[in-house]
């Protein structure tokens, strides 16, 4: 039989492991409710060692409570996305799952003109249909974040960027959500997804992110 020490020390270190995982390394198509399962799992365990006691029932006690757990919250996030990519026509809106965050990324130039923070009426629907899967799942947050490219000075596009994520809230918000649900802030130029040296880069760059996590992740 493996020392409980041992056990304890290995399930730690892979709880370590799971939780320095970068999100948006994992596979986007990985079904959630395993990886729910297993998260759920490990930290079950870890804290059926921790809180029942030295002993290798405590650890599976709260290794199958966790993992039931994992698993439900994570058939739910599985269960929205699909919502969601339903609900929202426009084919220019990207929706990915990345761990235990729903990312969906509408690209700057759809929703603003130029210098603009007035969102275009034409993604008026999209954000209404967002806000009702949000409804539809109240278990549910929504961090929204602006960003920007390179272009200009860094201080304007930081301002840029929140006021944009602010206006994308505001019509979340006015479309039923809680408020206590929705938060927003502006990255600016700081975390590009592509390379600024190209138009096709800086187009990419320029987006706004709402990050739906279940309540409590």
């Amino acid at each position: 039989m493996i020392p409980l020490r041992l056990t304890a020390v290995a399930l730690c270190g892979t709880l370590a492991l799971t939780a320095c995982t970068d999100p948006a390394q994992l596979n986007p198509d990985a079904n959630y409710t395993q990886q729910g399962a297993l998260t759920g799992g490990i930290l079950g365990a870890a804290t059926g060692l921790a809180v029942g006691g030295p002993s290798v029932k405590n650890a599976a006690i709260g290794a199958a409570i966790g993992a039931g757990a994992g698993a439900i919250a994570g058939n739910q996030l599985d269960k929205q996305a699909e919502a969601l990519r339903q609900s929202i026509g426009n084919p220019n809106i990207i929706i990915n799952r990345q761990g235990d965050v729903l990312v969906v990324t509408m690209p700057q130039d759809i929703l603003f003109d130029i210098d603009s923070t007035e969102v275009r009426p034409a993604l008026a629907g999209d954000l209404a249909a967002l806000a009702a899967n949000l409804n539809q799942y109240p278990d549910t947050t929504a961090e929204i974040v602006g960003h920007t490219d390179n272009t200009g000075e860094a201080q304007y596009n930081q301002d840029l960027s929140v006021r944009r994520a602010q206006a994308v809230a505001g019509i979340v918000m006015a479309n039923g959500v809680p408020a206590y649900r929705v938060s927003a802030i502006g990255r600016g130029e700081d975390a590009p997804v592509a390379s600024n040296l190209t138009e096709e880069g800086r187009a990419q760059n320029r987006r706004v992110d709402i990050l739906i996590r279940p309540t409590g992740a």
